[in-house]
């Protein structure tokens, strides 16, 4: 009835993988072994190449939604967490301003290096897990104090950027305590996101 192969895109929450679904890895193991198979007429494609494939798509805007508590938002944005959004916001304009400035550095040089680092805390700081353990009330000082923690990180490597002074040992112990995504390229923050006001 159209004229080209339907989508359906399925995203799952990695936590719920070993977490709330113990059993979940093992269930999407034996999916994907069943359509690669390829006696269904089920296939997997990416994003990307359904794109490559089919250029020419009517553009939608999905409703806001959450799988949260009543599928709104609400869990995550309300009086005990809203004092995040803003210094997060902020981080965030700041990543981009900072990747504008002075993302043009060779890989691997100390400014190089302290964006991504940089990108990694602001990920860090950017966890739902933080409003959702401060909306529950459990262990409130421990995200309180870890969204602290990666925003200050975050704030030391915007500082040595802007004045260009760089503690090189520093710089290691933060990548190796918070050694997430190595692969990481802060140059993404160069591309808007979302409304930059």
């Amino acid at each position: 009835m159209i004229d080209r192969p339907p989508l359906l895109v399925a995203p799952y929450d990695a936590e719920l993988f070993g977490h709330w679904w113990f059993e979940g890895p093992q269930w999407l193991e034996q999916l994907l072994r069943r359509i690669g198979t390829g006696e269904g007429a089920v296939q997997t494609i990416t994003p990307s190449q359904y794109l490559t494939q089919h250029p020419v798509l009517q553009q939608a805007t999905p409703n806001l939604s959450s799988w949260g508590d009543r599928g709104y938002y609400d869990f995550w944005f309300n009086p005990k967490t809203d004092w995040i959004y803003p210094l997060l916001h902020r981080a965030a304009r700041r990543m981009k301003e900072l990747t504008i400035a002075y993302g043009h550095e060779s890989k691997g040089t100390l400014a190089d290096r302290a964006l991504g680092q940089a990108a990694r805390s602001l990920l860090l700081a950017q966890a739902s897990d933080w409003p959702f353990i401060l909306q529950n009330g459990t262990t409130v000082e421990y995200a309180t104090r870890q969204l602290q923690d990666h925003l200050s990180r975050f704030h030391y490597l915007e500082m040595a950027l802007e004045r260009k002074s760089f503690d090189e040992r520093r710089l290691q112990a933060l990548e190796a305590l918070d050694n997430i995504f190595p692969e990481l390229d802060y140059r993404v923050y160069k591309h808007p996101i979302g409304n930059d006001k």
